[in-house]
């Protein structure tokens, strides 16, 4: 298993329980280019061009983000 399998499986089962810097990890090996950050706002795109903010809470992803940022990559790759 990659590691961007095992990121993927580790989102996907607790989405609010994502580190920072693994859901940073997981957006680039799937992908995803950072276009720019303005505060604690990161603005990434998809290969698909779909946008997505995402912050750092205190070292942790925000499940919600998660949660959009795996909703989209079904859409653009379908199952991997």
């Amino acid at each position: 298993m990659s590691k961007k399998e095992k990121l993927l499986d580790k989102a996907r089962r607790n989405p609010q329980g994502l580190k920072f810097g693994d859901f940073e990890t997981l957006l680039k090996q799937c992908g995803w280019t950072f276009d720019h950050q303005r505060g604690s706002h990161q603005i990434w795109y998809s290969p698909g061009r779909y946008r997505l903010s995402v912050q750092n809470r205190k070292g942790m992803a925000k499940g919600y983000q998660v949660r959009q940022f795996l909703s989209q990559f079904e859409i653009e790759n379908g199952d991997e």
